[in-house]
């Protein structure tokens, strides 16, 4: 997969070079001047844990708490635990400054501007200095963009943090007053989500026995061990992988170089490093999904590979998917070129999925399952080792959720 690269990478110098020395011709494109307000800039990542048409409150009010948050403060613990179903409304005001920049700005944030592409903001489909929120593991949680007020639905349960929307070592001066109010779930009963479950009707031993242990490459050398499976619609898997945070990647260079080029300013352009085919029921991957920061992205990478089963599970669609984690490079001992070299403990992968998608609030039961003659240890099909302690990661979506 490297070589492939390198031999395209003086397309991409080009591009890069040409993005450098004419930034006024792709004005168009990619500075985006007159937009409306960040909290109105929704990506689907977002949707299901940040509505911004959130209906008003139906719960009692639970509390009613202000924080103050300086410029030289990325986040702060607001000391709030919040209930899944729980309704929080923010409401922030104040100013920062940048140094570098022309006014000062609000909650609101600064307009995206050229160089918002080369900087790795923590939510980066918003202005720098804007104000953003997160609830839940720092690890796994999605940041959401607040601005001058928010008002969201909490999809799962965790402590609520608010922060605002720059690097470590662009702090702004200035300070911004946040109003946090929570009200109790509409029935008063926060939301269950993410239930564990001891089995699935239909997952047993004879529906692993119809599906193969591993995945293959072209020559049909077998590599990674499937890790995990997934009960859903194709919209309800790709809504959970997108609020999750993992981006779909692209085809080849040349598409990933436009996409981040004159698609957008998000740093998910530069996840989408193009990803290797490899073989499952007879055919590539139907979907490629990546999660990284974009700065390491070509020597550390968590992704995955999902098909579509030729069956159903109980009258629904069943996904089965493979997860590794890209560490770094080594030999590849097919042809003696360069490949990545996964972390041989693959179990960490099938657990990160599992943390970041049950974040989104839009998993609705979680089981794990030991096969037959479990496989723990095994080579990729580049001759790197890996091993496991065999249990299939098993998700059933929930269908109820919606994306507005």
């Amino acid at each position: 997969m490297i070589q492939p690269l390198m031999r395209k990478l003086p397309f991409v110098l080009r591009c890069v070079l040409a993005a450098a020395a004419f930034p006024y011709a792709l004005h168009a494109q990619l500075v985006r001047e007159n937009t409306t307000p960040p909290q109105h800039q929704v990506s689907a990542k977002q949707d299901s844990q940040s509505n911004a048409s959130a209906p008003m409150p139906q719960g009692k009010k639970r509390l009613s708490q202000e924080v103050q948050l300086t410029g030289q403060e990325s986040w702060i613990d607001t000391s709030i635990d919040i209930q899944a179903g729980e309704h929080v409304s923010i409401i922030a005001t104040g100013k920062l400054r940048y140094a570098d920049a022309k006014d000062d700005n609000g909650p609101d944030g600064l307009p995206r501007g050229f160089k918002d592409l080369l900087r790795v903001l923590p939510f980066n489909e918003a202005g720098r200095g804007a104000l953003i929120g997160r609830i839940g593991d720092k690890d796994i949680a999605q940041p959401f963009v607040i601005g001058a007020r928010r008002d969201v639905l909490a999809p799962v349960s965790g402590r609520l943090r608010v922060g605002i929307n720059q690097t470590a070592d662009d702090a702004g001066d200035g300070t911004y007053a946040v109003r946090i109010e929570v009200y109790t779930p509409e029935g008063g009963t926060a939301r269950v989500v993410a239930r564990q479950v001891g089995s699935f009707p239909g997952i047993d031993n004879n529906l692993l026995s119809r599906i193969p242990r591993r995945v293959a490459d072209k020559q049909g050398n077998p590599g990674d061990m499937v890790n995990f499976l997934i009960l859903g619609s194709e919209a309800a898997m790709q809504r959970v992988f997108t609020a999750a945070g993992w981006v779909k990647v692209d085809a080849d260079v040349q598409d990933t170089v436009l996409h981040g080029l004159i698609g957008s300013l998000s740093k998910e352009s530069y996840l989408t490093m193009p990803m290797s085919q490899l073989y499952l029921f007879g055919r590539p991957q139907d979907y490629g999904w990546a999660h990284a920061e974009p700065i390491s992205v070509v020597r550390s990478r968590n992704h995955l590979r999902i098909w579509k089963a030729p069956l159903q599970v109980s009258g629904e669609t069943l996904w089965v998917g493979a997860a590794t984690h890209d560490i770094g490079f080594e030999r590849d001992q097919r042809n003696n070129g360069i490949t990545h070299k996964i972390d041989p403990d693959i179990d960490l992968e099938r657990d990160y999925v599992e943390k970041t998608l049950t974040s989104t609030g839009l998993v609705a039961e979680v089981s794990h399952f030991l096969p037959d003659n479990p496989m723990k240890e095994a080579k990729t099909a580049t001759g790197g080792t890996f091993h496991s302690n065999g249990q299939v990661l098993i998700l059933k979506l929930d269908e109820s959720i919606v994306s507005p």
